[in-house]
């Protein structure tokens, strides 16, 4: 079964253009590493939560938003494998100034359990 790599990221509003480019310019990269799907959706309807939610999660400030975004994995083996191409590729080093905080993105690895769909 797949394995499935999630992110949040607060990203400022301002720099969507920056973000966008920079998502597109990997996503070829990450398709030659193995990925078999990339998904980057910007937060337009993100509720305040009472205990928590996807803002307090990345410690977003006023005037960004949250990004949520996946990758999709044949395997964990080929994530893992890939991680180390990308440390490795100098072709995934940024262009200039990331557009983002880097410090409060949050990650994961997950196995799905179910699916439907797709």
């Amino acid at each position: 079964m797949s394995y499935i790599q999630g992110f949040l990221i607060p990203v400022p509003i301002d720099k969507k253009d920056a973000y966008v480019a920079m998502a597109a310019k990997a996503c070829p990269l990450f398709i030659e590493y193995g990925a078999t799907e990339l998904v980057e959706a910007w937060g337009v309807d993100i509720p305040d939560g009472k205990v928590t939610d996807f803002k307090m999660a990345v410690k977003a400030e006023p005037g960004e938003t949250v990004v949520f975004s996946w990758l999709v994995w044949p395997d964990k083996a080929t994530c893992d494998a890939a991680a180390q191409k990308m440390i490795e590729d100098e072709r995934m080093k940024p262009d200039g100034e990331m557009p983002f905080d880097g410090m409060r993105m949050m990650w994961g690895g997950f196995e799905p359990v179910f699916t439907h769909g797709r």
